[in-house]
């Protein structure tokens, strides 16, 4: 065969497309240090530590490495890895074996800095100086409440900590959620970290995006020649994205109180799983051109006015409610929650992309704490088959096609269609066609930061988000949260504990003729009915 004739990889037999880098082949990341800013906190002890144990055990970090914890509580470096072997001891995925703690606290280091004044921002880059060897590059971690972030950064950069000598001396910045609490808000924060830094050194961190089952979209979609095809208007009858959890606020209270669903989950979380759902094929999949996809399908969204709001939106605060013989309180007798609290627990929406890939495909996204069972999932509903072929069979009706993408607690993938059931007549039965991610390849335990920590040493901002999708996500919301200022019960109601919130979010998918689904590992879970609901 002529050389110029050679068949590429999209058409050359399956066993002929070897992988290029096989993967162990996974290059450890340049030499540098994470300096973790709320080190003795709850993020750091529950994630951070134990993420950084498991790529030394993985192998991916550089013999040049150090971590140095930054906190306000006087501690010497004996008595900070004293407290990081205990944490990994009890949160590490994996037991931290002899060998791999003697690396890690050969390379652990504390520095006691108030952060109150030019001064100890000074004595910051000293101590980091002494302790970092050739560890060159820096990794900042504000592992701290949100409205401290901004004056971390603003005193970093006086002290001249953020300036960078590429390639090797570089200096980033992790920062996590909120970005803000609205559009106003987030545009102020982006303007104070661009004072001090470039986009590329901003790592605004999402860790939904580091769970392998939303990576894997974007392999699973552009992949496989057998799903593009039908991923559109013509195929897809409507989307649903559920984040379910079990648990009510729990020590989180404050905080909550001030946030509620849309902030704390919509707005970022669902938005980002909305994105890569709907997303268009990247030129590559370098970080800025999948980005360029994801913001574009934000900025497709319709944005509602207010008297849409009160139609595509439904806000829901769990009262006291049982299950498996277990009494729960409801949300406004929960610590550090204001007792007439209006803020909301759950939050419903249908969301609208105005593109040529889904025009008319509504996007149903739901959120809520204290619901029957913990499942993050992606449902995509495809359109009905005609029934006509089937007249004159027992036949009364076609379920719908179903793709299912399980993001948590169970990592898989389901097809549900329609075959027949043995038998002389012509009878359907469903079938559903299960992939579980722990079946099919080797599951390495993590806490979900691995891959994160790891993307933010060699620099890939892939899975992380960027100025304009924080902004585009705060307007997308900034309707209804406009409709809430003005009125803080709005669109609020009452929903049991361990029900599937309140039977007006039915209502919401109801209008449109359509039902939200019961996730599968919720089966048994009792339905969220109509009794003992009011609207306030």
């Amino acid at each position: 065969m002529p050389a110029d004739s050679q068949p590429d990889a999209a058409t050359r037999p399956a066993e002929q497309c070897a992988p290029a880098v096989a993967p162990t082949d996974v290059r450890p990341a340049d030499p540098c240090a994470v300096v973790i800013f709320g080190a003795t906190g709850d993020l750091a002890k529950r994630k951070l530590l134990p993420a950084i144990a498991n790529l030394a055990a993985r192998g991916t970090l550089p013999d040049a490495f150090r971590v140095v914890g930054v906190g306000r509580k006087p501690m010497t470096d004996e008595a900070y890895r004293k407290k990081v072997r205990q944490d990994l001891a009890e949160f590490a995925p994996e037991p931290v074996g002899p060998d791999l703690w003697a690396w890690l606290e050969a390379r652990t280091f504390y520095a006691n800095e108030t952060l109150a004044d030019a001064g100890s921002y000074a004595s910051l880059g000293r101590r980091l100086d002494e302790v970092g060897g050739i560890a060159r590059g820096r990794l900042y971690y504000l592992a701290t409440p949100p409205d401290a972030m901004a004056g971390i950064v603003a005193g970093l950069g006086a002290a001249g900590l953020l300036v960078e000598t590429p390639p090797a001396a570089w200096r980033r910045v992790v920062l996590e959620k909120p970005f803000g609490r609205d559009l106003e808000s987030a545009r102020a924060l982006n303007r104070l970290l661009r004072a001090d830094l470039a986009e590329p050194q901003i790592y605004r961190i999402d860790h939904y995006l580091g769970k392998e089952t939303v990576q894997n979209l974007m392999a699973f979609r552009f992949g496989n020649g057998i799903f593009e095809p039908i991923w559109n208007r013509r195929y897809v009858d409507h989307v649903q994205i559920t984040v379910a959890e079990t648990v009510g606020v729990e020590n989180r209270g404050g905080y909550y109180d001030r946030a509620g669903a849309l902030r704390d989950m919509v707005q970022n979380h669902m938005f980002q799983l909305l994105a890569l759902t709907a997303m268009e094929p990247p030129t590559s999949f370098s970080a800025d051109a999948v980005r360029d996809e994801r913001v574009k399908v934000l900025q497709a969204i319709h944005l509602c006015a207010p008297d849409e709001v009160r139609m595509a939106v439904v806000r829901g605060q769990y009262t006291a409610g049982g299950a498996d013989g277990r009494q729960v309180s409801g949300y406004r007798d929960e610590p550090s929650v204001a007792p007439a609290s209006a803020t909301e627990t759950y939050a419903a929406m249908k969301l609208l992309v105005e593109n040529w890939r889904w025009a008319g495909v509504p996007f149903y996204l739901r959120t809520g704490k204290r619901l029957p069972t913990r499942v993050t999932e992606i449902a995509v509903q495809f359109r009905s088959a005609p029934l006509r072929l089937f007249r004159d069979t027992p036949v009364e009706c076609l379920a719908p096609n179903l793709l299912v993408i399980r993001i948590q607690p169970q990592e898989g993938i389901a097809l549900q269609f329609e075959a027949k059931v043995p038998g002389p007549h012509v009878r359907l039965g469903t079938v559903n066609m299960d992939f579980n991610y722990a079946d099919y390849f080797a599951a390495t335990p993590s806490t979900g930061y691995e891959t994160l920590l790891y993307d933010c040493m060699v620099g890939d901002q892939t899975l992380f988000h960027r100025a304009d999708m924080v902004e585009t996500g705060w307007a997308v919301v900034s309707p209804v949260l406009e409709v809430v200022a003005g009125d803080p019960s709005a669109l609020l109601f009452d929903y049991p504990a361990h029900t599937w919130g309140p039977h007006e979010a039915d209502d919401l998918l109801g209008r449109d003729g359509r039902e939200w689904r019961k996730p599968t590992m919720a089966a048994r879970a009792p339905a969220g009915g109509a009794a003992g609901r009011r609207a306030r």
